[in-house]
């Protein structure tokens, strides 16, 4: 396996093979409401199942952060997630994902693109994180945060030394007050540095700690002051 990314649930895999026929990709910002598009997938067991259906919009959705998604009046089901969303002409506009309403929602074929495109392991963090609200008292100024809930083994996250429970407060020097923005603080490609702000048993003390994103993983690094 090759980059990952957990938040949209995607991966790059790699197989020994050669001359294999694959599909090609079309412009995902280009689609237009009112434009037909097909789902491709096995809903249910039914091999090769198609279906069809018409483009509602491309964008963010509430509730589900800011990413942009292709939303399209298409029944999906059960073995279509991973699958293709293609337009008219056969090529793809999206994987399919899942299902909020009545609409199915796809991952936008320039967003796989970019994901495509990264560097190993950018953006990634491997933590586990819920939003929380801290008391209000004269030692705290923060009201919210991002409690760790676990950590991936040998992730940036764990190499930094930070540990379940602590709450992430904000990133270079930027406030959290929802879980977007820390998903926004990780994006980017290539080797550089998140400085992540956190409390750590009590709310006297703002603790920092340098988390190394995007490069091979190495030694651990010193504990987070």
């Amino acid at each position: 396996m090759g980059l990952r990314d957990p938040r949209r649930d995607l991966a790059q895999l790699r197989i020994d093979a050669a001359n294999l026929p694959a599909a090609s990709a079309a412009d995902s910002s280009e689609l237009r409401p009112g434009e037909l598009v097909i789902a491709i997938g096995n809903p249910m067991g039914f091999v090769g199942a198609l279906a069809t259906g018409v483009i509602h919009a491309v964008g963010p959705l509430r509730g589900l952060g800011f990413q942009s998604w292709v939303q399209a009046d298409v029944r999906l089901a059960p073995g279509n997630s991973g699958g293709p969303l293609a337009n008219a002409q056969g090529r793809i506009v999206g994987i399919n994902t899942m299902v909020a309403g009545r609409l199915a929602l796809a991952i936008p074929s320039n967003s796989v693109r970019d994901f495509l495109a990264a560097g190993p392991a950018s953006g990634w963090l491997g933590v586990t994180v819920q939003s929380v609200a801290i008391p209000r008292s004269s030692s705290a100024e923060k009201t919210f945060g991002l409690v760790v809930l676990e950590i991936e083994p040998a992730s940036p996250a764990d190499l930094a030394s930070l540990l379940p429970g602590d709450i992430l407060l904000g990133a270079d020097d930027q406030p959290f007050r929802s879980i977007e923005d820390l998903a926004r603080a990780l994006e980017g490609s290539g080797p550089r540095v998140l400085r992540v702000e956190f409390f750590r048993g009590d709310y006297a003390r703002v603790r920092r700690v340098a988390v190394k994103l995007g490069t091979p993983l190495a030694a651990r690094s010193p504990a987070a002051a």
